[in-house]
């Protein structure tokens, strides 16, 4: 009898160490990058912005490629934590690729591009994508938000670890480009929520001004959702600051709040409820003048995400998080989610057309 309730104290001894040491791996592995940090530029073309034509802006949460109609994520009540398969994988970040090259966009916007990651199989997703994308000339900068160690959840497919972040896309010349820190939550979500930023890139005109151009994906996974409403708040002071240059300033991506401020009004109740994008409070703007663009047509209203619970069905939470935010000086002509029915991911691409006054 002894030897067996030894046998089971060393088993419980030995469990205790392991899940202690995995603990400590957790958070001695946790990390942020430097504010401010400057990002390399692949430049491809000298073309520079001009005043007074149009531009078209499409902003594409691709969601490291996984997310076709039919998947659900374990961190929004799927049941999956890696990509359907290395050959899905490949087919829909080949299908994703061909939908923008379809866009043709002036200045592309692209956020959650894995470049090494369990959940993708290793694929290095920002080269892919820059190969698919190479026939338009896109000067074009990354910039990492996610560096996530080995996370041993789920049990029978751990999400393992993943590094991905933003890429611009643009047919003028990106001078420099800039990586702004955005603060996180201090609590056990921040080892999910990781290593937010937005990053600031500058494409000079002639006259001297710049249009400066940011691409953010504000956080979800937090406790209250009143951390990514900080965040905004301080990319809103920057785009000011900008503004108050004489610059032109353009921010898109996925803000993880409900933009339409009551999205189930335009799109009916879920069978779910769930709590993760509020509305953006009402004095977040105050002592700015920054405008914020919800992509939306009241006679065909289309939502920019699902929650990813399982496979895309009526009925499923759908909403507007994806978005733009504009300086005064920048005209907004038309504004709209393009409806791709979740196809290639949880969120639907969102387009912009305006005019720098």
């Amino acid at each position: 009898m002894k030897k067996v309730l030894k046998a089971i104290l060393c088993a419980v001894l030995a469990l205790v160490l392991v899940v202690g040491g995995y603990v400590a791996y957790v958070f001695i592995a946790y990390h942020r990058l430097d504010d401010n940090l400057p990002l390399d530029v692949v430049d491809n073309t000298s073309a520079k912005i001009e005043a007074g034509r149009e531009y078209k802006v499409v902003s594409f949460n691709i969601g490291f490629g996984a997310y076709e109609d039919d998947f659900g994520f374990f961190m929004d009540g799927g049941d999956r934590a890696w990509a359907w398969s290395p050959e899905r994988l490949d087919k829909n970040i080949a299908a994703i690729g061909d939908f923008l090259n379809s866009e043709d966009a002036d200045l592309l916007l692209v956020q959650e591009i894995d470049v090494d990651a369990t959940r993708s199989y290793h694929r290095d997703e920002l080269t892919t994508l820059r190969a698919l994308l190479a026939g338009k000339g896109y000067d074009n900068v990354f910039a990492e938000n996610w560096d996530s160690p080995f996370l041993f959840y789920p049990i029978l497919q751990p999400h393992g670890a993943a590094k991905a972040g933003i890429g611009t896309f643009a047919k003028y010349n990106i001078t420099s480009s800039l990586r702004r820190s955005l603060p996180v939550e201090d609590s056990l979500m921040k080892i999910v929520d990781l290593d937010r930023c937005y990053s600031v890139s500058r494409l000079p005109s002639a006259d001297g001004r710049e249009l400066v151009l940011i691409n953010l994906h504000l956080s979800a996974y937090t406790t209250d959702g009143t951390i990514a409403t900080e965040q905004l708040r301080m990319l809103l002071l920057d785009m000011q600051n900008e503004y108050d240059k004489g610059n032109w300033v353009i921010a898109g991506g996925d803000f993880n709040k409900d933009l339409l401020g009551n999205s189930e009004a335009w799109f009916g109740k879920s069978d779910v409820e769930y709590s993760w994008a509020q509305p953006i409070p009402p004095d977040t703007f105050y002592g700015t003048a920054i405008k914020i663009v919800p992509p939306f047509n009241g006679n065909d209203p289309v939502p920019s995400c699902r929650n990813a619970d399982g496979p895309y069905h009526y009925g499923q939470y759908v909403l507007t998080v994806d978005g733009f935010l504009v300086s005064p000086n920048v005209e907004v002509k038309h504004a709209d989610v393009i409806n791709t029915h979740f196809r290639y991911s949880d969120h639907n691409p969102v387009e912009m057309t305006v005019v720098l006054k």
